[in-house]
C-alpha cells in the first residue's frame, strides 16, 4: 500500500467547511505542503530483505519528513492512546537527526508494511513493546536522514561531507556556509540512503534521557486534537448496533417500525456480529436518533444452543479444577509438603475485567466497489487492514487504514477478530447493498463497550506452601485455571505448548529462588477474552507477592530481607528497583502515623521491573484507603522520565481500581449484569494516592513501561492491609468484610 503522507489521516474525504475544531490544525498542515525526504522501499522489500538474512534498511522517508519551514514530522508507527510515544519516538530520531524540539512535530501512521513492529513482524501497539522494539531503528532512521542532509549540503558547498557538522536543524560548512534542513530537503531526497550509520554515544543524547514535554499535550489539553470519535466525513451516517445480549445469540424477529418513525433515522438493517451473532443496525443522521432508534426497536433474540454463563457456577467449576493437577508449566518436587513444618494453603479469585477505556469503541468506514477507507484507534494496523479487506471482499492493498488518535484502549483495540472493524465494514456492506452510498461511522455507547466483550479472563489459583522450622520454601504446588486468550487465535501455535498458554502462568516463580510446581487448566467458556493491561501478570502478580508477604510473615521475617533473601543474585535489576523503592520510601526509617502500614510489593513484566513500597491505613467506615505509593522503577535507558512517571502513575492507579467494590464484570443466564460507570468501578481522581517514581539509572537498551507500573500495586495494597487487620485477602476486588 502506497503512503499518502501529501494526505491528511483525519481529514481525507472532508470538504474544509465541515472541517472540525479538532481536524483544523491538520488541515493547515497539509496546506503548508513539505518535502519527503529519503526514498520508497517497495512494499514487501523491508521483510523480504529480513526474511534473507540481510540488514533491514528502514528509509527515512516512511518515518519522517522534512518541510520547507524547516519541521521535522515524524511518523509514528503505533497507536497513540494515552502512553505518550506521539512525544518518545520523535525524540529518539530528534537526537539522531541534530533536529532543535522547537521543529519536531508527530503524526500517527497508516498501515503498512514499512511500519511493523521490527521484533512481532506485524504493526501493533501491544506487549509494551514501542520503545523496546524501536529504539534502535528510529535512531537509525534520524542518523540515516542526518547524513542525508549532510551529504547534500556538502555536495552543494563542494567539500566533504566531513568537513560539514550538524546541530539544531542546521548543517554548517567549513567556511562558514549553513543551510536549514528545510532548505536542503530537496537535494537530501536525491541522495542515496546510507546502508550503515554510526549511532550516538549516550553521552551525546541532548533529548533521550531528559523529562521532555509531550507534543500532543497542548492539543488534548485545549480540546483541540481529534479522535475517532470526533471523526466523520462529509456525508458520513452514524450508525449504532442493537447487539445479542448472550454472546452468540441471532434475531428470531425484529419490528423496526417505530425506529423507522424517528426523525433522522434512514435505515435499519440485520448484520453479522462477533461470534457468529447477529445485531441490528440503525443507521441515522447523527448518534442521538440512531440511538433512539436502537432504543425503539422490537427484538425477539434466539439464543438456541448458545451457552450462557453464570459466574458463580463458572467459580465453581473452576475450584474443582483446581483440585486436580494440570498441564505442567514447571516441575518441581512437593514430596516435602507432607513433613512441612508450616503450610500455607490459598485459593484466589480474579474475575472478568473490562478495558473501559474513555472513548468507547468506534469505526468509519468508507467502502466502494474496489476499495475501503478506515479511520479507526487501532491497536493492531495489520490484522484489522486485512479483517476489513475479508470482510469486504476485497484484496488488503485496496484497504487504507488511518491510525485515528484514540482515548485509551489498554489492550481492547488490539483483537484477533478485529471484532469492531468487522462489524463497522459489516455495516457498510448492509448499507451499500441496501442501495444507499457513502461512510458510515460505527459508534458504541458506554453501556456497549462494557458488555460487548473481550474481558481479562476469569481466574482461580490454588496454592499449598510448605516451609521448614526457619520459614525457608521447601515445596510449593501451584494450579492455575482460567480462559486463554490464545486459544482459537492466530496467537495459539506459539503462545499455547503442550496445553498452557503462556500468559496465564506469566510472572509465577521468577525471580524467586523457590521449588515451584506449576499446573494451568485452560477451561472454555462463552464470553470472549482478550489481554488486559499486562495481562497475565494482573492476577500471577498479586498471588506471588501476597504468598511470598504470606511466606515472609510465617517466618518471622522483614518482607523486605526475605524477598532479597529469595531473589538471587543475577537479578540485579529486581534488587535495584526494590533498594530505590525501599530507600526513597523510607521503609524502616520513617516512622508512620498511628493506624497506617507498609505494604510491598515487586514484579517484573515486559523486561521491567517495577516494585512499590506503599503506604495504607482503614477509614473509620471500614474502607481501605491507600495514601502513597513510592515506585522503583528499571527499565534500562528511560527516553522520556516525564512519560515514565506518567505511566506508572496511570497504572497504579488502574491497578487501584481493580481492588474497590464493584470491579468486576460477572455474567447471569449469559448476560453480563454491569452496564456502565455506575455499576462497574474504574478509579477515580479522588481515589488516586500520593505517588513518587524514582527510576534507576541504566544506559543498557530500554525496555517496555506501558503496563509494567499496573502488577504489582494491588499486592502491596493488600500486604499493608494485612498487617492493619491481620487479614489475608484472597479475591479481586477486596472485601475485607469475607477475608
Amino acid at each position: 500500500m502506497r503512503p499518502t503522507w501529501f494526505k491528511n489521516a483525519g481529514l481525507q474525504g472532508a470538504a474544509m467547511g465541515s472541517v472540525s475544531r479538532r481536524g483544523f490544525l491538520k488541515a493547515g498542515a497539509v496546506a503548508s505542503g513539505g518535502l519527503v525526504l529519503g526514498f520508497m522501499l517497495p512494499a514487501g522489500g523491508r521483510m523480504a530483505r529480513a526474511a534473507e538474512g540481510k540488514p533491514v534498511i528502514y528509509a527515512p522517508n516512511a518515518f519522517l519528513r522534512v518541510a520547507p519551514d524547516n519541521t521535522v514530522t515524524v511518523i509514528v508507527n503505533r497507536l497513540e492512546f494515552g502512553q505518550g510515544v506521539h512525544t518518545a519516538l520523535p525524540m529518539v530520531i530528534a537526537d539522531e537527526l541534530d533536529a532543535d524540539w522547537a521543529q519536531m512535530r508527530a503524526e500517527l501512521a497508516p498501515a503498512g508494511d514499512a511500519y511493523k513492529d521490527p521484533a512481532f513482524g506485524m504493526q501493533i501497539t501491544g506487549g509494551s513493546g514501542t520503545i523496546a522494539h524501536s529504539f534502535t531503528q528510529y535512531r537509525e532512521v534520524g542518523a540515516r536522514a542526518r547524513a542525508m542532509l549532510v551529504a547534500a549540503a556538502a555536495e552543494q558547498w563542494k567539500v566533504s561531507p566531513s568537513q560539514c557538522r550538524s546541530a539544531k536543524g542546521l548543517v554548517y560548512g567549513p567556511a562558514g556556509q549553513k543551510a536549514t534542513y528545510g532548505q536542503l530537503a530537496d537535494a537530501a531526497m536525491k541522495q542515496p540512503v546510507p546502508e550503515t550509520v554510526t549511532l550516538k554515544d549516550a553521552k551525546q543524547f541532548r533529548f533521550i534521557g531528559k523529562p521532555m514535554k509531550r507534543l500532543d499535550a497542548r492539543a488534548k489539553s485545549s480540546g483541540r486534537q481529534q479522535f475517532g470519535i470526533d471523526f466523520k466525513p462529509e456525508g458520513a451516517k452514524v450508525a449504532v448496533v442493537a447487539h445479542p445480549p448472550v454472546f452468540g445469540a441471532k434475531v428470531a424477529k425484529f419490528d423496526a417500525s417505530k425506529a423507522k418513525a424517528i426523525r433522522g433515522v434512514l435505515d435499519v438493517l440485520e448484520i453479522p456480529v462477533d461470534r457468529g451473532g447477529r445485531g441490528i443496525a440503525v443507521i441515522a443522521e447523527g448518534y442521538w436518533p440512531a440511538k433512539q432508534g436502537r432504543d425503539a426497536l422490537e427484538i425477539e433474540w434466539d439464543t438456541t444452543g448458545v451457552a450462557k454463563l453464570d459466574s458463580s457456577a463458572q467459580l465453581a467449576e473452576f475450584a474443582e479444577l483446581s483440585r486436580t493437577p494440570g498441564a505442567v508449566a514447571r516441575q518441581a518436587d512437593t514430596a516435602k509438603l507432607a513433613t512441612a513444618a508450616k503450610k500455607i494453603s490459598a485459593v484466589y479469585e480474579f474475575p472478568y475485567l473490562a478495558h473501559a477505556p474513555m472513548e468507547p469503541i468506534n469505526c468509519t468506514v468508507d467502502l466502494k466497489d474496489d476499495s475501503c477507507t478506515l479511520w479507526v484507534g487501532s491497536q493492531f494496523q495489520t490484522g484489522d487492514q486485512a479483517a476489513a479487506a475479508k470482510t469486504a471482499g476485497l484484496k488488503p492493498e485496496q484497504v487504507t487504514l488511518h491510525t485515528m488518535m484514540a482515548g485509551g484502549g489498554f489492550g481492547r483495540r488490539a483483537v484477533p477478530t478485529s471484532d469492531f472493524v468487522v462489524e463497522a465494514v459489516n455495516i457498510a456492506k448492509a448499507w451499500k447493498a441496501a442501495g444507499h452510498n457513502g461512510p458510515i461511522k460505527m459508534m458504541w455507547s458506554r453501556e456497549d463497550d462494557i458488555r460487548g466483550g473481550y474481558y481479562r479472563p476469569s481466574h482461580l489459583h490454588r496454592a499449598e506452601i510448605g516451609l521448614d522450622a526457619q520459614g525457608n520454601i521447601v515445596a510449593w504446588d501451584h494450579v492455575i485455571v482460567g480462559q486463554s486468550i490464545a486459544a482459537g487465535t492466530p496467537f495459539e501455535g506459539f503462545m499455547i505448548q503442550k496445553g498452557v498458554d503462556s500468559t496465564m502462568v506469566e510472572g509465577m516463580g521468577a525471580p524467586y529462588e523457590v521449588p515451584l510446581n506449576l499446573t494451568a487448566h485452560i477451561a472454555k467458556a462463552n464470553v470472549p477474552v482478550l489481554w488486559w493491561r499486562s495481562v497475565g501478570s494482573t492476577h500471577t502478580a498479586f498471588v506471588m507477592e501476597t504468598l511470598i508477604d504470606e511466606a515472609a510473615h510465617a517466618a518471622k521475617a522483614d518482607p523486605v530481607a526475605y524477598r532479597k533473601k529469595l531473589i538471587d543474585a543475577k537479578h540485579v535489576r529486581h534488587h535495584a528497583a526494590l533498594d530505590l523503592a525501599v530507600a526513597k520510601s523510607g521503609y524502616g526509617k520513617k516512622t508512620l502515623p498511628k493506624g497506617h502500614a507498609w505494604g510491598v510489593a515487586v514484579h517484573e513484566s515486559f523486561n521491567t521491573v517495577v516494585a512499590y513500597v506503599v503506604e495504607a491505613s482503614i477509614a473509620k467506615d471500614g474502607t481501605p484507603r491507600l495514601h502513597k505509593a513510592t515506585a522503583g522503577v528499571h527499565c534500562n535507558l528511560a527516553v522520556n522520565p516525564l512519560s515514565i512517571a506518567a505511566q506508572v502513575e496511570g497504572a497504579a492507579l488502574m491497578a487501584l481500581g481493580t481492588t474497590l467494590p464493584g470491579a468486576r464484570i460477572t455474567l447471569k443466564d449469559g448476560v453480563v449484569e454491569q452496564q456502565n460507570f455506575g455499576d462497574y468501578t474504574v478509579a477515580r481522581m479522588n481515589d488516586m494516592p500520593q505517588v513518587e517514581v524514582h527510576i534507576v539509572p541504566s544506559n543498557e537498551p530500554p525496555t517496555g513501561l506501558g503496563e509494567p507500573g499496573l502488577p504489582p500495586l494491588a499486592p502491596a495494597f493488600a500486604n499493608a492491609l494485612f498487617k492493619l487487620t491481620g487479614k489475608r485477602l484472597r479475591k479481586l476486588p477486596f472485601d475485607l468484610a469475607s477475608a
